[in-house]
């Protein structure tokens, strides 16, 4: 090695400055006439004597190297040696096992399992990125004494998907002396090809097993006949259990996970995402081999529903085979499926001899939205995933009330659900890869719950984001450091109007400074003498172009984190609603928080996108000429504003307001928040000269803006909500002097 060649290389020098060094004293002895007759004869036995120390002693530094080396490099672990790689993947090539009749079997499984009770997260222990080790036993074929194997598959194809993903995941460790988490490598996802006593007995015989604890199994077709349990019938201890089937008697909240079962259609049949629009059946059942019951009820729906109901059946003229299973009949037509799926609004999903169907993940490909009809059965990934707004969950014995259930549903409500189930698919159903990771992620949740995902980010569909921008609001979300509100007050040359508005902000408490934005290049602003006296510092700025987004550049004399943006006209706010606007922007500094609520709907008949004033149930938008929000949005709003946005907002003069709100909502993925009941904005003193959102054009291109931007975006952000915040007694009978803000104003 390298090191020991220098190593001798500088033995070798030293050696020879020794040599050196004596012959040089000899001849100094020699010169001085102190040289005897003894002295050549002494030199080379000193020479020969050194010598030999010299290389004892290097060679046992050699021998001490050597024996470290090896020592190093050799394998601590002989199961960690063993781990799990792209070529130990193959049954064929795997160890055989011999299982003998005597090996324990595990416990049945203890139903009371909770995570603190059945699993050892100090296995897991801290790490900075807050994420669990999962290690992969080495593949093993286990047989019986007869040598007949315990399962008549083998290694599925998507077992073995599965554990690829996991190994090639951050998730994974190869070394167990780490692992938080065990997965087998025994394939226990379908029932029907193992044999149960013989299976546990290779779970059992895992050098790790410990009654099960830790350990992950995955299981998608539970039971058999006749009775087909909701849960894998294999007996195992304390492990945790990723289930296709639960039941609400079967499943051990929050310790084993619901997953989906996996369709083998996903990976061989591809449907592309299918617009927002009408579709030719209102209500499509594609299920074959349902109970009779169910199938008496379906076709008297269909009697007196006709063709919104489309009833399909397994093809009898057609031989079976991977072909057949691709397409469903009535009455002798044939139907490609899942293709047909995407032809209707609501897919039926029923319970078959198992609680969980593969349909549940075709329908969800097909953007089609679930109808599940089986009592007790818990949805996959339910700990995480909010199903009311993906499907519709009707208990089986009101199956001959579903036209009219479905019937209610709004048509736009109809449509965010297909969205929000094609995502749900393309998100967690789509792959064993997918599946899998998504299972690890809900453990991982647990055991570090501080840094576990939100509702927003398990739900909510992605959205357009910048790499280059990073947004300060980390969670938790905590109140900012900086105390009170700058507010920012656009004008043009509405001075009175101007003066009262400064004059009712500047008694909110929490004002901390007022920014005057001049946007009139052609006049000047008032005298300094003229301004009202305020306890607050009062700046005005001047800008050199007459443009709405002024409003929202990022000015040095903004200190303060939150930002009211007001106009020069809102003088019916009061202090009290001010300042609960801003309280309640404390608690939600990621969010914007106002006043004049709008909304974005869907034209069916134009196929656009409409801006709606009216007074709804629903908001999706809060007008910036009143509202609070994070300083950060200046600056992503000035130079981070995707397209051309800005430039429109600028040349149209409109619409600034709703660019910001496509902003926020597209980097938080969250709604605005309306505050107080207070609807009319109304400017008492404005004249149709002056107020630009009394021209009869206003609102054409405002649904112009939100149709731009949202094509600008590639998506529509905003986010409809049904609520709004208001002080907790403001409608209570009570004295007004135990109110915080008695001054609310009216609808």
């Amino acid at each position: 090695c390298c090191c020991c060649s220098g190593l001798t290389a500088g033995f070798r020098g030293k050696l020879l400055n020794f040599t050196v060094w004596k012959k040089q004293e000899a001849a100094d002895m020699y010169a001085a006439g102190k040289y005897s007759s003894r002295g050549p004869a002494l030199i080379p036995r000193m020479k020969t004597k050194h010598r030999i120390y010299y290389i004892t002693l290097f060679s046992v530094v050699l021998l001490g190297l050597i024996a470290t080396g090896m020592f190093q490099f050799w394998p601590h672990s002989i199961e960690s040696a063993a781990d799990w790689t792209l070529d130990k993947r193959s049954v064929h090539d795997a160890p055989l096992v011999r299982l003998p009749v005597s090996s324990p079997i595990p416990e049945r499984g203890d139903l009371s399992c909770r995570m603190h009770t059945c699993f050892d997260v100090y296995r897991c222990g801290y790490n900075p990125k807050n994420r669990i080790k999962v290690y992969i036993y080495p593949l093993q074929k286990f047989v019986d004494e007869l040598g007949v194997p315990i399962s008549s598959t083998g290694l599925s194809r998507e077992y073995n998907d599965l554990l690829g993903a996991i190994s090639d995941s951050d998730f994974y460790t190869d070394d167990v002396t780490r692992a938080c988490l065990f997965v087998p490598s025994i394939d226990v996802l379908n029932q029907n090809s193992l044999r149960i006593r013989e299976t546990a007995q290779a779970l059992a015989m895992l050098p790790r097993w410990d009654r099960g604890m830790n350990h992950l199994l995955f299981n998608m077709l539970p039971g058999g006949p006749p009775d087909y349990n909701t849960a894998l019938d294999v007996p195992r201890d304390r492990a945790l259990l990723a289930g296709g089937g639960f039941s609400t008697w079967t499943y051990r909240q929050g310790y084993d996970v619901s997953i989906p079962v996996y369709s083998p259609l996903s990976a061989d049949v591809e449907l592309p995402e299918r617009q927002p629009g009408p579709r030719r059946y209102f209500i499509l059942s594609s299920q074959t081999a349902i109970h009779r019951e169910y199938r008496a009820e379906l076709e008297r729906l269909k009697e007196e529903n006709g063709e919104a109901l489309l009833l399909l059946d397994k093809c009898s003229n057609l031989s079976q085979g991977a072909a057949s299973a691709r397409k469903r009949c009535y009455k002798g037509q044939v139907y490609d499926y899942p293709q047909v799926l995407q032809d209707s609004s609501f897919c039926v999903v029923l319970r078959g001899a198992r609680l969980g169907q593969a349909a549940l993940s075709d329908v969800l490909q097909a953007g089609c939205v679930p109808v599940i009809l089986a009592d007790s059965y818990i949805l996959p990934f339910s700990e995480v995933l909010d199903w009311k707004r993906a499907s519709v969950f009707i208990p089986e014995e009101k199956l001959s009330e579903m036209y009219g259930i479905l019937k209610s549903i709004p048509h736009r409500q109809v449509e965010e659900m297909q969205r929000q189930a094609r995502w749900f698919w393309e998100a967690y159903f789509s792959s064993m890869k997918a599946i899998g990771l998504t299972t690890l992620q809900i453990i991982n949740d647990r055991i570090y719950p501080y840094a576990a995902r939100t509702y927003e980010q398990w739900n909510n569909p992605p959205v357009v984001k910048w790499s280059s921008v990073n947004s300060p609001l980390f969670l938790p979300l905590i109140p900012p450091r900086a105390p009170g509100f700058t507010a920012v007050v656009l004008t043009y040359d509405r001075v009175e109007s101007l003066f009262r508005v400064i004059t009712e902000i500047s008694k909110v408490p929490s004002l901390a400074k007022l920014l005057v934005v001049w946007n009139n290049q052609n006049k000047s602003p008032p005298e300094d003498s003229l301004w009202p006296k305020i306890g607050v510092p009062l700046k005005v700025v001047r800008t050199k172009e007459n443009k709405l987004s002024n409003r929202f550049f990022p000015y040095d004399e903004i200190e303060t984190e939150a930002v009211l943006a007001i106009d020069d006209d809102i003088i019916m706010l009061t202090s009290d609603e001010l300042q609960f606007g801003y309280e309640v922007w404390r608690e939600f500094p990621d969010r914007l928080v106002g006043y004049p609520g709008r909304l974005h709907l869907w034209d069916h008949e134009m196929g656009k996108w409409k801006y709606e004033s009216e007074w709804t149930n629903e908001v999706s938008m809060v007008l910036t000429g009143a509202a609070f929000y994070h300083k950060y949005f200046n600056y992503l709003y000035t130079y981070k504003m995707p397209g051309d946005i800005k430039n429109w907002v600028d040349a149209h003069m409109n619409c600034e307001d709703i660019a910001m709100n496509f902003l926020v909502a597209n980097i938080t993925g969250k709604a605005p928040i309306k505050v107080t009941p207070r609807k009319k904005f109304k400017c008492p003193e404005c004249t149709a000269i002056d107020g630009l959102s009394l021209d009869q054009t206003h609102m054409v291109e405002r649904s112009e803006c939100i149709n731009k931007f949202a094509s600008v975006f590639g998506t529509m952000p905003l986010k409809v909500v049904e609520h709004r915040a208001d002080p907790v007694l403001y409608k209570d009978d009570f004295p007004e002097k135990l109110k915080s803000f008695p001054n609310i104003g009216s609808l």
